[in-house]
């Protein structure tokens, strides 16, 4: 599986234009990723059973907290996320939680209408933390 992880996170930042990127709020890192579904391998989509299509999308994101000597480090987070596209309608994303080895990251589908412009608002919260809100925008093309 870990294999698998790896074909994801490299097909996630194969594109420049789906460059997986990170927001830091005090001890926590939260990296986030927003594509198109049929950029995924057949093999990564089926093992994480994603329906692959152009009009599907997939965001991803990780959590990580600074241990004790500062090395960033998964933790679980409780998220809410949504989506609105350029015409304001709005949808929920369910997260699914994937835990490998020491990884820990959260996956979640949603469905879009090339060309568009997705606005995602992400609240995530992890014990001991404040309540941490963020928002970041990707285009999807035809």
């Amino acid at each position: 599986m870990k294999r698998l992880l790896a074909a994801l996170c490299l097909c996630s930042v194969a594109a420049v234009a789906h460059a997986e990127i990170s927001q830091k709020f005090g001890n926590l890192e939260i990296h986030y990723n927003a594509l198109p579904t049929d950029e995924l391998q057949p093999e990564v989509a089926r093992a994480y059973k994603i329906e692959r299509s152009k009009t599907r999308g997939m965001v991803t994101l990780s959590v990580l907290k600074k241990n004790k000597v500062g090395v960033p480090t998964p933790v679980p987070a409780k998220l809410t996320i949504y989506a609105t596209n350029l015409t304001q309608q709005l949808s929920n994303i369910s997260m699914r939680e994937i835990k490998e080895g020491s990884a820990i990251y959260y996956i979640g589908e949603f469905r879009v209408a090339p060309p568009d412009t997705l606005k995602f608002n992400a609240t995530v919260e992890v014990a001991g933390e404040p309540k941490y809100e963020m928002s970041f925008d990707q285009k999807f093309f035809k």
